[in-house]
């Protein structure tokens, strides 16, 4: 994406077609449809109102008893059954997850279907599938995302590249078999800093882990162009610190490799936890991309890049979270009792 009055681009992978994601029960989304029956409300690309049906099956499970809803996993279930008419609200709820994506300026389509099954063979059927059913519709390459690398794999093979080059997302220490995948289906890839056994302490494992796998990328053949570094975001909730080494990761793996090279990183881990989550979001992404960031893994439609890079600094919204993601504010406290005072309202 180019952004108006900044030099360069910022690429964004866009994260929203995850089964992991989820929409509130007692949020604007979730309503009774015509019939009284709990669903998600939803416009499809046509603009006509659609809903979505929560299954019973969802209702009996842990995460709707907590309040939330897997809204792309119950799409994606529906639209695989074949079953009429919840095959065509499933796939239609899909389509416009990809077109709000589209329209708000994504470069890649990140697609995950981890949870759609502990099974692994049912997480391979559903990732065919989804790759399938997405590149049908999308303008834009997709970036194929899993924990497991056979996932990976049948998501990459059923790329057809007719968008572009695929994204793979990721490959680490633990699973350098990964950046073979890429090599072979002539993808880009996302390497993260994690390390063989564990997540870094610091700014330095971040540096030693990622530099260890951009030299196992390069020595593949695969162009520093192609690379794309996840710094690794963590939750400033658990530790005020964690903002501060990311952010000098990112500036030593920049200094490092040059600008070639692209970093990137899961810019919305950074606000798990806590409330007014797009406000940290957004304060994260600027203060990461000065830093030397070019990318992100970001839900364009809620924090859309121009919009983020036009925020007024000098407000006490952006102040009271900039304060927070430096480590200038101990336990978060100060941005907690603003949140309380009703002084972030205009983020709820």
């Amino acid at each position: 994406m180019k952004l108006d009055g900044r030099d360069g681009e910022f690429i964004v992978v866009g994260e929203n077609i995850h089964t992991t994601r989820v929409v509130l029960r007692k949020g604007r989304l979730v309503v009774e449809n015509r019939d009284g029956v709990e669903a998600v409300r939803y416009y499809d690309t046509r603009k006509s109102r659609r809903f979505l049906l929560i299954p019973e099956d969802v209702k009996k499970t842990q995460d709707y008893e907590e309040g939330r809803v897997k809204h792309v996993k119950i799409a994606l279930q529906a639209a695989m059954s074949g079953e009429a008419p919840q095959a065509d609200d499933g796939l239609a709820y899909l389509r416009r997850l990809v077109q709000r994506q589209v329209d708000a300026g994504t470069d890649y389509l990140d697609l995950n279907v981890d949870e759609i099954s502990l099974r692994l063979d049912e997480q391979k059927k559903a990732m065919r599938w989804l790759v399938d059913a997405v590149q049908e519709v999308s303008p834009v390459p997709l970036s194929v995302d899993s924990s497991n690398v056979e996932t990976i794999q049948v998501g990459l093979e059923a790329c057809d590249g007719g968008a572009g080059r695929p994204l793979l997302n990721s490959a680490s220490l633990e699973r350098l078999e990964a950046l073979d995948l890429a090599r072979r289906y002539h993808a880009r890839v996302v390497v993260t800093a994690a390390g063989e056994s564990g997540m870094p302490q610091d700014a330095a494992e971040r540096v030693a882990n990622a530099s260890r796998m951009v030299d196992a990328a390069l020595s593949r053949g695969i162009a520093i162009e192609d690379i794309f570094v996840d710094a690794l975001v963590f939750p400033i909730s658990v530790d005020g610190g964690f903002g501060n080494h990311c952010f000098e990761a990112i500036r030593r793996l920049r200094a490092d490799f040059g600008p070639g090279i692209h970093v990137t990183g899961g810019f919305s881990n950074v606000s798990f936890g806590l409330p007014c989550r797009r406000l940290i979001n957004d304060v994260f992404t600027i203060l990461a991309v000065e830093a030397g960031a070019d990318s992100g893994i970001i839900d364009p439609v809620t924090s859309s890049p121009q919009s983020v890079f036009s925020m007024d600094r000098e407000t006490e919204p952006y102040r009271l979270a900039e304060d927070m993601l430096l480590g200038r504010d101990r336990m978060c406290k100060r941005f907690l009792r603003a949140y309380r005072k009703g002084a972030l309202d205009v983020y709820r």
